[in-house]
């Protein structure tokens, strides 16, 4: 019988020990791959194919919820487990849109990791109890859940809220460009745009944007 293998992304060393530590004392399970931040745990989800990513939100360079989206885009039988400090509304609504199967807490890992596993492991969800209160309200209230405005940020494109974390964590648009495989000037072209859709006029402002929308978090 085939291990059920799974891919580690967080960007603390220790953290990422602990939860694989949890994860390869369960028989039949196998931590396949690790990554450092949300790229290349994107990177690695293509290349290694695992049966699930366990996803942390507040990662570098990509965070985990759009790279969760592209996870999904590109192999939509791998299962995605966000694991998290926070549980505000927003993010809980942007990893159910992302396709996360299951939501986790950090602060709950040690006691309910295993179960989370094992539960997308039978195809199943796990979720906090928060987050199934958001799911039956979302159940029982259908046409107010359709009918909400969204959200600014969902102006945005994927690639211009990728070019928003980026710039947010202080690089410059050449970096950007070499991070993203993309020429300056279609930085800079993003960059434009991005600044007149959001009626911003600084990077200051960007950045204050960025962390209101959890595209990049401040601990």
């Amino acid at each position: 019988m085939n291990p059920f293998r799974i891919l580690i992304a967080e960007d603390h060393e220790i953290v990422r020990r602990g939860i694989r530590a949890l994860l390869e004392q369960h028989p039949g399970w196998e931590v396949c791959g690790e990554a450092e931040d949300g790229r290349e745990a994107v990177e690695r989800n293509q290349t290694l194919r695992p049966d699930l990513v366990v996803l942390d939100v507040g990662m570098p360079n990509l965070n985990g919820l759009d790279a969760a989206k592209q996870i999904a885009l590109h192999t939509p039988l791998t299962r995605v487990l966000i694991l998290t400090m926070h549980d505000s509304e927003q993010v809980v609504r942007d990893a159910l849109a992302a396709g996360a199967r299951g939501f986790l807490l950090k602060s709950d890992a040690g006691r309910d990791l295993v179960s989370a596993v094992e539960a997308l492991e039978r195809h199943g969800t796990f979720f906090t109890s928060k987050v199934s209160e958001l799911v039956l309200e979302g159940y029982l209230n259908p046409h107010q859940a359709l009918t909400a405005e969204p959200a600014p940020r969902n102006r945005l494109t994927p690639r211009e809220r990728e070019v928003v974390q980026l710039l947010a964590e202080g690089k410059t648009s050449k970096e950007v460009a070499v991070a993203l495989n993309l020429s300056v000037k279609t930085t800079e072209t993003h960059r434009t745009n991005i600044m007149r859709k959001l009626d911003l006029h600084s990077v200051a402002d960007l950045t204050l944007y960025a962390v209101r929308n959890g595209i990049v978090q401040v601990f």
